[in-house]
């Protein structure tokens, strides 16, 4: 690995070295950079496409699988598919951020495509951090797309944030949840400049006893904008959650469009939705314990993101 992976891996997997008894996929470039499977999480190469498969034992406790990718240079366009098999009755932590990086006038890209099989009482708690870095002029562009399929009793947790410099960001989430099945995602967004992001959700809750929940919390700076869109549909009698509350600063923009479909008369859905600037109250408060107006207003950003 390169010196700029190993500060990426840092900032989006908090990768300090070879972990100890974790099962790994480090992506640089387009290639494999290091690899270890372990007894009970196995990595494989994908014979038919760029990608891994990650094949996780029934019942495997505590373990966690790392799959960050790094793009280092200017003129990568990184395409990948990864898929994930969780077997019955297993709980462990997915950490999968990703990291782009241009110092050179052509973009540098990563594009991700994540599929998801949760097996029955399985959990998957999945982590993945997005940044861009470099001082080039070419556009850093991440867009990641995970596909879920949570068989029955089986719970995903998904955190996402991304933490700043990525010029553009097409994120797509879709689900399918069976019989008592949980999707809880919580994502975090910050666009500055003249940065573009969007996020899509489309959530099928097609069995009794499922439910989601998704939360999203951003803020658009200077000139940039964000596009947030959900559907929600309950086709059996389940709950469904979507919320997406953002903050305005300068001349940012977003445009939220949250949707709920009920085919069932017993599918309970709720949808929130707030868009607003910081308000004049928190930022004199703050003001009056000695910080300036700057640092009020990054106080209250990070608040509100964490």
């Amino acid at each position: 690995m390169n010196h700029v992976t190993g500060k990426l891996l840092d900032i989006v997997a908090g990768w300090m070295g070879e972990p100890e008894n974790a099962a790994y996929n480090i992506r640089e470039d387009g290639l494999c950079a290091g690899r270890r499977s372990t007894a009970n999480i196995r990595i494989e190469t994908k014979a038919d496409k760029p990608g891994i498969d990650i094949i996780v034992a029934p019942g495997t406790k505590g373990e966690t699988a790392y799959i960050p990718a790094c793009v280092t240079k200017s003129g990568v366009d990184d395409l990948v598919y990864n898929d994930f098999y969780i077997g019955e009755g297993a709980d462990i932590t997915i950490v999968a951020g990703c990291g782009v990086h241009s110092e050179g006038e052509e973009e540098a890209r990563h594009n991700g495509i994540h599929r998801f099989f949760v097996g029955e009482k399985a959990r998957a708690v999945y982590i993945e951090k997005h940044v861009g870095a470099g001082e080039g002029a070419g556009a850093r562009v991440i867009n990641p797309q995970t596909y879920i399929e949570i068989a029955a009793g089986g719970q995903m947790e998904i955190e996402s944030v991304q933490i700043g410099g990525v010029d553009r960001t097409d994120r797509v989430t879709q689900a399918k949840l069976a019989q008592d099945a949980r999707l809880l995602v919580r994502e975090r967004l910050l666009t500055e400049g003249e940065q573009q992001a969007a996020t899509s959700f489309d959530v099928e809750i097609n069995g009794p006893g499922a439910g989601c929940d998704l939360i999203s919390r951003s803020v658009a700076k200077d000139h940039s904008r964000q596009d947030f869109r959900s559907k929600v549909y309950g086709n059996a009698p389940c709950t469904g959650h979507s919320e997406c509350d953002a903050i305005l600063i300068g001349h940012g923009a977003v445009a939220a469009a949250p949707e709920l479909i009920a085919n069932h008369p017993e599918a309970a859905l709720i949808h929130e939705a707030a868009i607003g600037k910081i308000a004049g109250e928190q930022l004199l408060k703050l003001q009056t314990l000695g910080l300036t107006e700057q640092q009020a207003e990054e106080k209250i950003v990070e608040g509100f993101l964490r």
